[in-house]
């Protein structure tokens, strides 16, 4: 799980730079399926439940699982890249949210405010502690900054399966009583929104969407419980984070 969330680090890395205005996420999707392969591994997305393509591009007020195509990236759209593969029998599955261009401040501190949800979620998970603490966290600094929380799409349990049944809401729901323990590796990736958090889906099956066309962002890592605390698998083998190289400067509003 180690080397495979390293992988997925990697892959971020190495596809972050494409992300510039005028290239097309048909170009980010051929970037990743070739980091994969030449990692010895396999892009888990390509033909999961028929997903046609090695990565999820999610752009502007997609949610989540946008498929590349040819449409190109504008000067200040936002991009979400869910990178997932599958190496030595397991999957890491980690995703940044990045700024294509010069973007809004509004967007700016959308992306900022995901990223650090998904820090305060980290935070409160450890073993002994229940699954609904990371939600709560998640969702009480969303509120603060009057974003949106996404509720039908959650973080799941992983490892030789790409989706296991332990099920990582990003709000807090009391029944979310699973008491983590040493061994478990699951992901945390909060989706948030500048707006209604409501969504709806592409005739594709695939793509969800904002209903209100507003814009959302989202960030994801694997973790491991382990008996001191909580491990990001989801880094390179030096300790680099891909959400720390792309990190946007703060903005004053924040």
């Amino acid at each position: 799980m180690r080397r495979a969330g390293a992988a997925a680090a990697e892959i971020l890395l190495e596809v972050g730079p494409h992300v510039v205005p005028g290239v097309t996420t048909d170009r980010l999707d051929e970037v990743v399926h070739q980091a994969a392969i030449d990692r010895g591994g396999y892009p888990s997305p390509l033909n999961y439940r028929g997903y046609p393509k090695s990565v999820c591009t999610s752009v502007n007020e997609v949610i989540c699982h946008g498929i590349p195509d040819s449409r190109p990236l504008a000067d200040g759209d936002i991009v979400n890249v869910d990178v997932t593969i599958f190496l030595d029998g397991v999957h890491g599955d980690s995703s940044v949210t990045l700024a294509v261009g010069e973007v809004s401040d509004a967007d700016r501190r959308l992306v900022i405010e995901t990223r650090l949800a998904m820090d305060e979620g980290i935070a409160a998970a450890g073993p002994g502690r229940p699954v609904h603490a990371i939600g709560r966290a998640i969702e009480r600094h969303a509120r603060k900054h009057g974003l949106g929380v996404v509720r039908e799409f959650i973080g799941h349990g992983i490892g030789t399966e790409f989706h296991s049944g332990l099920q990582i809401p990003h709000y807090h729901d009391p029944r979310a009583s699973t008491i983590l323990v040493p061994g478990m590796t699951f992901t945390i990736e909060p989706m948030l929104t500048l707006g209604d958090p409501a969504c709806g889906m592409w005739n594709d099956n695939w793509t969800a969407v904002t209903l209100d066309g507003r814009r959302t962002a989202q960030f994801e890592h694997t973790l491991l419980v382990t008996d001191e605390g909580i491990e990001l698998l989801t880094v390179t083998a030096d300790g680099t984070v891909p959400a720390d190289v792309f990190a946007l400067a703060p903005v004053s509003a924040l």
